[in-house]
């Protein structure tokens, strides 16, 4: 199914208003699920976030989106910080944030005296970083 008639028929299904416009898969959108447009009112979705969550998550996002859509055209609060907006998704069951994405930790450093760890997602130098606890020196366990 097309994403544009998707989001109509969610748009009918949940808020039983009709949707206008047309909306975009954007791959470029890592964080964020969605975004809507105000200026010509499109929406953009990721496609990564609906790869990797699954289309239960995404019916959510898109009930996000909508929130946004049919709040501005209502000429209501359509914004994340206004009571309007908090209160439709309340009530549709949207999804306010994309869950994050862990990541995997790649280095791990451990002090040669006390030997405490530091998981770290980077490298660091070891001949300019000391350890928190005791001031000794730190090495690299292992590399994933």
């Amino acid at each position: 199914m097309d994403l544009t008639e998707y989001v109509k028929r969610v748009s009918l299904d949940d808020f039983g208003k009709p949707f206008h416009h047309h909306a975009v898969w954007n791959s470029r959108l890592t964080t964020t699920g969605g975004r809507f447009f105000p200026n010509d009112g499109h929406l953009d979705f990721s496609s990564k976030i609906y790869q990797e969550h699954g289309p239960a998550l995404f019916r959510k996002i898109v009930r996000h989106e909508l929130c946004h859509y049919h709040l501005f055209f209502e000429k209501r609060g359509y914004r994340h910080r206004d009571k309007d907006f908090k209160d439709l998704l309340r009530k549709v069951d949207g999804i306010r944030y994309v869950p994050r994405k862990i990541k995997a930790v790649k280095y791990h450093y451990i002090c040669q005296a006390c030997g405490f760890l530091y998981p770290r997602h980077r490298r660091i130098k070891t001949s300019r970083y000391r350890c928190s606890k005791c001031q000794g020196n730190l090495t690299l366990k292992n590399h994933s």
